[in-house]
C-alpha cells in the first residue's frame, strides 16, 4: 500500500523511521517538521504516496479537503486558531518542495510576513 525504499515520508507512515507524531487516522499521518520554522510547524501527509500536487488525480479529491480539515482542528486544539496559522503546499523545487511526497504545512505561534521568502 505505501511506497517504501525511496520515500522519507513514506517510511515515516511504515514506523521505519520514528517521529514525533501528532495525529493519525486511516488517511492522513500528521507528525512535527525537523526543521521547523515556527514554534508549531507540523506536516499533513496522505498515506498514499503522491509525489507532488501536479501528480493527483480525480480519485485524490477527498484526501486533499481532510488534510486541510485535519489541519483546522490541529490549529483548533493547539490554540492557535483565533491567533492565526499559515498552510502551505510547495510544488516542485523551484516551489520550495524537498521531499517529494505532498505533505501540507501547518505553521502558528508568530507573526506572519507577506509576501513570504
Amino acid at each position: 500500500m505505501y511506497k517504501t525504499g525511496n520515500c522519507i515520508f513514506c517510511d515515516i507512515i511504515n514506523r521505519k523511521i520514528p517521529s514525533k507524531i501528532e495525529y493519525e487516522n486511516n488517511n492522513v499521518l500528521v507528525f512535527q517538521d525537523i526543521n521547523a520554522q515556527a514554534p508549531i510547524h507540523l506536516l499533513i501527509i496522505p498515506k498514499i504516496h503522491i509525489s507532488t500536487i501536479n501528480d493527483l488525480q480525480d480519485e485524490h479529491y477527498n484526501i486533499i479537503g481532510e488534510m486541510i480539515f485535519v489541519a483546522k482542528q490541529i490549529a483548533e486544539k493547539k490554540k492557535i486558531n483565533d491567533h492565526g496559522y499559515r498552510l502551505i503546499f510547495n510544488c516542485n523545487e523551484a516551489g520550495g518542495q524537498t521531499v517529494f511526497h505532498i505533505h501540507l504545512h501547518l505553521l502558528g505561534g508568530r507573526k506572519f510576513i507577506w509576501p513570504p521568502g
